[in-house]
């Protein structure tokens, strides 16, 4: 039997089940629901509609189990905790009932039985804004109320599907727009999510919600000053909407005025000061000011507020400087413990965790924690390895020294950016920060341009086995690749502060190679490497904040980490002298030498302030910043040695590249 037939029969099963419990015959669909989970424990639905019908049978213990259990598999089912709090509420205990509410309709802010179930708990203290949200709800369309809760239960193409069907027949339809700009925005195709939000506020100005989800878009596509911009004429609509003052903080810092940010976030926390959230990018922002001291209060008063919040504890071990105190490590491992702790949370504490038993020397434990945070956090943001394969191999096998000879002359000519790749935590931001104390270069930022591109050349092919870049940048004229490295250079202008070059340190450009070389043929590429064991580890123990799906699971990283060696090196044969490769060892072994070669390959004159890094004052916005505020020091190379015996996964993957690295 084929897997699609299989789950096919079960989902006629469990359509059987639900016809069984809307005519009241709970006892036989509890029946079918058990022979079902019997031979397939842990289905999903199943477990869902057998906790429905013992509810309905006052079995309020079993349903809690069987909700629990379903729970513990799927911990981001906003149904699965909507009845949860359905059957609190059975058995009169309100205060877990709103909990789990609570819960439902952040995973899914559609489900119109959560909101009623909130609105007739009489000590809800927030029914007002719950009666606003289900009235919003009332006024939709019933099919954009089913996209809306199709988008939270990650069914995306679904939800497209009919949104696009909807908007057919409605085409001017404002919410529907929206919603397509989000299911854009989550399939990365930013540039129509932009469009799509434009052209809706133009309809109708008025739309809030609509200009909210335009400032995060424009933010997305690194728009930063145009971003600012839209929060500030959306805060004007409301002046006392603590979302809206916060869009501006973000707007704010996003666009380098950090002053600016912090005051905006000081007077959201006089106004709100149990904003666990507001304390938290308080901290960010104070922290990529070099202000570490007010950075840890900011955090320490964010878990002040929200006693289980992972983010603030995990952002006290990003800062790598920082120790907890005893207090503070016997609340971390209560809260990653408790049942009540959210999945996002535990992810971020058990990470904290890692970080502080490896300080306190306590390797195997601290081993433990960080692989429950990954494994955790790989359930959730499944790495699609395939996808990332595929592409290489394009690049490998089509893009060759003869065919770029055929394209010499295309691709805009301009010099300006100096493009740093690897892999993250192999030094590429020490390497910025070098670079960027030189008089004529800019340090910028991760700028998202390139993979932006490439997400948009790519369009939503759904065929992972064949999808259509890299292969389609054969097909594309010259004229159309040199205007793209145009609208780089343009797009990235507001980036810079007027110097000749800048820095472009988005770690995975290495997958875009081929696109850099067709339409910025004169920039310069530098390729930050270091030893295999010691960057995969440090990926493996740092959680990212987005975009690096790789670093969740040691084989995965290794096989990254592999094929991105195997890449380099197509490159290094097939254009050679075109790319520098820095290893970061030797930058730490001789810091002059190095300095002097990429001065070298970027066609500068040395400067002494290369080498006095570490007293630039310019923001640093990724988890080395503290670090790269010191001056070289070698105590951190070799921490992966402290975890070998966990590490055969990662070595097994390598491969090759284990020894074969320089």
């Amino acid at each position: 039997m084929t897997e699609e037939t299989e789950n096919s029969l079960l989902d006629n099963v469990i359509q059987q089940g639900q016809m069984l419990i809307q005519r009241g015959n709970f006892s036989v669909a509890s029946v079918l629901l058990n022979e079902l989970l019997l031979d397939n424990p842990g289905h999903i639905e199943g477990l869902y509609c057998l906790a429905v019908c013992q509810r309905k049978q006052m079995k309020y213990p079993e349903a809690l189990a069987t909700i629990e259990q379903m729970i513990a598999k799927a911990p981001d089912h906003g149904r699965a905790h909507q009845e949860k709090g359905y059957i609190y509420q059975a058995m009169d205990e309100s205060p877990k009932a709103i909990a789990s509410l609570e819960m439902a309709v952040e995973l899914n802010p559609a489900l119109f039985g959560s909101w009623e179930a909130l609105i007739k708990e009489p000590t809800y203290a927030k029914r007002q804004e719950a009666q606003q949200h289900l009235d919003w709800l009332s006024t939709l369309p019933p099919e954009l109320v089913s996209v809306a809760s199709l988008i939270n239960q990650k069914k995306l193409y679904q939800a497209e599907q009919l949104c696009r069907q909807f908007l057919k027949s409605h085409p001017r339809n404002t919410e529907a727009m929206r919603l397509l700009a989000e299911l854009g925005s989550k399939f990365h195709i930013l540039d129509d999510a932009e469009f799509l939000l434009a052209s809706c506020l133009e309809f109708d100005p008025d739309f809030r919600r609509a200009r909210l989800d335009y400032v995060n878009i424009l933010q997305k596509r690194q728009k930063f000053h145009k971003a600012l911009e839209q929060a500030q004429i959306l805060l004007k609509t409301d002046p006392d909407n603590v979302y809206f003052q916060s869009s501006l903080g973000n707007a704010q810092q996003a666009v380098g005025d950090f002053e600016g940010a912090i005051s905006t976030f000081k007077r959201i926390l006089k106004s709100t000061p149990d904003n666990h959230q507001i304390h938290l990018i308080h901290g960010h922002a104070l922290k990529t000011m070099g202000r570490v001291d007010d950075a840890v209060a900011s955090y320490q008063g964010s878990y002040g507020v929200k006693p289980d919040y992972g983010d603030a504890f995990w952002s006290l071990a990003n800062l790598k400087t920082y120790r907890f105190s005893a207090e503070e490590r016997q609340q971390m491992r209560d809260q990653e413990a408790s049942a009540a702790t959210s999945l996002d949370d535990r992810v971020h504490l058990c990470f904290a965790l890692g970080k502080d038993l490896e300080d306190s020397e306590c390797f195997e434990e601290a081993f433990s924690y960080y692989a429950r945070g990954n494994a955790l956090r790989n359930d959730q943001d499944r790495f699609d390895r395939k996808s990332i394969d595929v592409g290489l191999d394009t690049q490998k096998s089509q893009f060759d020294a003869a065919f770029f000879k055929s394209r010499e002359g295309v691709g805009c000519a301009a010099p300006d950016p100096i493009f740093i790749v690897g892999l993250p935590r192999a030094g590429s931001t020490l390497l910025e920060q070098i670079l960027s104390s030189h008089s004529q270069v800019d340090g910028t930022m991760e700028l998202s341009n390139i993979i932006g591109l490439s997400h948009q050349l790519n369009g939503r092919k759904l065929d992972q086995d064949n999808p259509l870049y890299p292969g389609n940048l054969k097909e594309i004229p010259s004229e159309v690749l040199t205007k793209m490295g145009e609208n780089y250079i343009e797009d990235t202008r507001y980036h810079r502060q007027g110097a000749a070059f800048f820095i472009d340190k988005m770690p995975n450009n290495f997958r875009h190679i081929a696109l850099i070389q067709l339409i910025l043929p004169n920039a310069k590429i530098i390729d930050a490497r270091r030893h295999p064991l010691s960057c995969c580890f440090s990926g493996f123990k740092q959680l990212f904040g987005e975009g690096q799906q790789f670093s969740y699971a040691l084989d995965d990283i290794g096989h990254y980490y592999h094929s991105y060696v195997e890449v380099m090196d197509h490159w290094d044969r097939e254009l050679p002298g075109r790319i520098l490769r820095v290893q970061y060892e030797d930058v730490i072994g001789d810091l002059e030498t190095q300095v002097r070669r990429i001065l070298d390959y970027c066609g500068l004159p040395f400067e002494q302030a290369c080498l006095d890094f570490h007293k630039s004052k310019r923001a640093v916005r990724t988890p080395s910043s503290e670090q790269v505020r010191q001056p070289i020091y070698k105590s951190g190379m070799d921490q992966w040695e402290n975890f070998e015996s966990f590490l055969d996964p990662l070595k097994k993957a390598l491969g090759p590249a284990l020894t074969n690295y320089r």
